[in-house]
Order: structure tokens, then sequence, then C-alpha cells
């Protein structure tokens, strides 16, 4: 076979793996704090820390235990938390209108949050499930169908709520046709010019997501139902391009893939295709996996965590949304 390189003998490839130094000259990827985000579940009411079982060293934590948090987040150099709500049942409502109550949850955090912490990125999720008492998405209609124009409505007051809060990136992840744009129309009508739109473009309709519904609480509301009808088939990447362009058309400051390791192929062909800055979320399940292997003595904790990491920068993904982020920076750190 003919090759650019010089063959055996005069080609050694081991030669540039001799010693640490040329290893560290040569290496393509790299991974530092900066490429992380931090998803964080934030509830009510003061001291509360309310351990996730299906996630080991993951809490659920009120605004005054979350704060210390963030800053360890700034001290680390992680530019982002992603804030995710756990909503009182008796706030979940059929049209999950609680999203659009600027004293809520989420718009008080994200103002205490951007006071104490300025230098800190804040970006929240643009979606009704922690708030909707069916556990979907979006709006359902009487056979249980989500309702594209309604939700998307809702989507876009909340998305102004956040954005009125003061966050720094709004990240719809409800997988509505056309939410991008209402929400970047909506966002411009009201000179909120520097609010980035961080777009799950390619969220798919994954079993990787079973911890994170436990940990907001809307995993009994979904009951057996299930969010097929909007969030992408596994089985497919074409699909994901024309996703993401859509998205990228209607004003989408970032893209993301979702999950992560499993959709590693959909992530490299959307850099390819686009060369925006793109994202991945390493997901709950793929975090509970990792955890109870590492637990059992199975595998290397710090070694995979890292090693995961790697991964996802060398797919091609500018950034990762880890419940690592912590524990990676640390370990880099000290590398």
């Amino acid at each position: 076979m003919t090759t650019a390189y010089a063959p055996y003998p005069a080609g050694r490839p081991r030669r540039l793996r001799r010693d640490s130094f040329t290893r560290n000259l040569v290496r393509e990827n790299a991974l530092s704090p900066h490429d992380l985000i931090y998803p964080v579940f934030v509830t009510e009411g003061q001291q509360r820390r309310e351990a996730v079982s299906s996630m080991p060293g993951v809490e659920r934590l009120s605004l005054d235990l979350l704060l210390p948090v963030a800053e360890e987040c700034v001290q680390l150099g992680i530019p982002v938390m992603a804030l995710f709500p756990v909503i009182d049942a008796s706030l979940k409502t059929y049209d999950g209108k609680e999203a659009l109550n600027p004293d809520g949850l989420v718009p008080r955090v994200v103002r205490e949050l951007k006071k104490r912490f300025p230098e800190l990125g804040v970006m929240t999720d643009v979606a009704l499930d922690p708030f909707t008492s069916h556990g979907q998405d979006g709006l359902p209609d009487d056979n249980g169908y989500i309702l594209n124009e309604e939700t998307i409505e809702m989507l876009v007051g909340q998305a102004l709520t956040q954005a009125e809060a003061g966050v720094d990136i709004v990240a719809p992840s409800d997988m509505m046709d056309g939410r991008i744009g209402a929400i970047r129309q909506a966002l411009e009508s009201r000179k909120l010019i520097h609010t980035r739109i961080m777009a799950y473009s390619a969220k798919y309709a994954s079993a990787f997501y079973g911890p994170f519904r436990d940990a907001v609480g809307s995993a009994a509301n979904l009951g057996k139902a299930d969010k097929k009808t909007y969030q992408m088939d596994p089985g497919n990447s074409d699909e994901a391009l024309h996703e993401v362009a859509l998205d990228i058309a209607e004003g989408a400051d970032m893209v993301m893939v979702k999950p992560g390791m499993p959709y590693l192929d959909v992530v490299r062909r959307v850099k390819d295709e686009f060369g925006v800055p793109t994202f991945a979320y390493q997901v709950s399940g793929e975090y509970a996996m990792l955890k109870a292997a590492a637990q059992n003595g199975w595998l290397d904790h710090d070694a995979v965590m890292l090693e995961s990491l790697l991964a996802f920068k060398r797919a091609g993904a500018d950034g990762v949304l880890t419940y690592f982020a912590i524990d990676a920076a640390k370990k880099l750190r000290q590398a």
C-alpha cells in the first residue's frame, strides 16, 4: 500500500511514544477545565441536600448549598454551570405554567448566581418536563401527542423569563420544530441580544436518561409513556444533520448532541459538516455506568473519567456537559 509516510523501518511510529515529553509534544487533543459545563440540580428550601441514588456523588441542593459549588467552579476554571430545577409536585400542572413565573425557582437562582459570581456562565434548560404533571417536555393533546405550536408558545415564555433574570445561555432541550427561531425572534424583540442559545439539536430518544429523570422528579409523572414522537430515533444520523442545519439557520449560537459517548459518530459528523461550536452531553446513564463499575472495582475511576471526556474532544466536541466536571477539573489541575 502506498502511503505519504515512510515505510518501516525508516518509519517507526513508536518513536513518538518513546517518552512522556514526546507524547505531550505530539498529542492531537487535550482536555482542560474550560471544556467542561457542570449540570446541577437545584431545589427549594434552605440547607437541603438530597442524594440522587442512581447517580452516586450527585445531589439536589438548595440555593444556599449551591453557592459554594458555584464558587468552586469559578476557582477550578469551569466556565459554565447548567441549572436543572426540582419543582415541588404541588406546582406541576398540565401546561407547566410555573416555568413562566419570574419569581420561580430558576429565575431566583439565576439572579443570585449572577449577583454573586458574575464571571461564572449560567445556562438554563428550556423544556417543560420538570414543570408538567405528565412529565412530557410539551403539551399533549387528548391522545397524548405533543402539540408543537402550543408548546413553542410556552417555551418562548420560559426562555424570556430566564433571559430577563439574567441567564447567559438558554438551552432548549424539547426538540419541537421551529422553537429556536421563535425563541431567537422573541429575544431580539426584547433587545436581549446577548443571550446565547445552545440548542439541543440532536437529542435522541435514549434509554440513557433514566437517572436524570429520577433526579428532577419527572420519571414518576412520565410513567410508561415515552418521548419518541419528538426526540430522535437512535438509528438515525443523517437526520441529526438536518436538525442541526435547521437550528443554525434559526439562530442557534451553539449546538449539542445528546447523549454523548454512544453518539460520538454524530458529534464528528456535525462538527465536520458545519464547523460551529458543538457540544455533547455525557448524560446521567453514562455517568452512572462508570460510577457503578468503579465502585465495584472493575474500572479505575479517574482514568476512565478523563479518558471518556477526552474522547469527546477527539470526536470534535468543543465542550462537554458532565457530572464529572468538578472531579475532572481537580485532576486536570494536578496533572
